[in-house]
């Protein structure tokens, strides 16, 4: 039954037996463009068969045609976007037609849905294990490296074996800069005046003072 204009689309859930790749398309316009519906739903798909019920009950003027497509994935998508398309100034009325399935047929459409809900629920899977603690997380896994560096580097260095922590001549030059160069000898000097001025106080310091215990007169 069409609706009248500014009437609110109806909602209906579809489930996976209600859905076919077979459509059956109502008020189509009497006027022999079996062609033109056929080339409209072919954007949509590849398409088997398509052709009229003349023996399907339809309101005057108007044909009822029949189309098989390849997938059922494609028969959705026609349905989504034609149904209520005006062509030659009707809308067309499509619904599934899943009493016209063969048991191969049904068969193969629950395959394919199954096969779909399980390519969903895998990225979800995964998502949630990592959320829940189920796999490693990202901080987990940056806190391993770090501590499988210091391991590392730990290892290396109290067996004697890293270039890293080797001792460095202090007359060497660090920078390609001679101003920066000169910045650490100063710096050097500075340390080594601070550190024999703390040996000379630590000496002096070190030192008893002579007690005279000569008897006095």
């Amino acid at each position: 039954m069409p609706r009248y204009c500014g009437e609110p689309p109806g909602v209906r859930v579809y489930t996976v037996c209600d859905e076919s790749k077979y459509l059956v398309v109502k008020n189509v316009p009497a006027l022999g463009c079996g062609d033109e519906l056929l080339r409209l739903f072919s954007t949509y798909g590849q398409i088997e068969e398509c052709k009229p019920m003349d023996a399907e009950d339809c309101e005057p003027f108007t044909d009822v045609y029949w189309i098989k497509f390849h997938q059922v994935d494609n028969a959705r998508f026609a349905k989504r976007k034609l149904d209520e398309f005006v062509f030659l100034g009707n809308r067309l009325q499509i619904s599934y037609a899943p009493h016209f399935e063969s048991l191969s047929d049904a068969k193969e459409k629950l395959e394919g849905r199954r096969n779909e809900v399980l390519a969903r629920l895998k990225p979800r899977s995964s998502n949630a294990s990592a959320a829940y603690g189920h796999g490693p997380s990202a901080r987990d896994q940056s806190l391993g490296l770090q501590q499988r560096e210091f391991g590392d580097s730990h290892y290396t260095a109290r067996s004697g074996g890293s270039a890293s922590m080797t001792h460095v001549s202090s007359d060497k030059e660090y920078f390609p800069l001679e101003s920066m160069n000169q910045t650490v000898r100063l710096v050097r000097e500075k340390l080594n005046e601070i550190q024999s001025s703390t040996d000379n106080s630590e000496v002096q310091s070190s030192k008893r003072p002579r007690v005279d215990n000569r008897r006095r007169i």
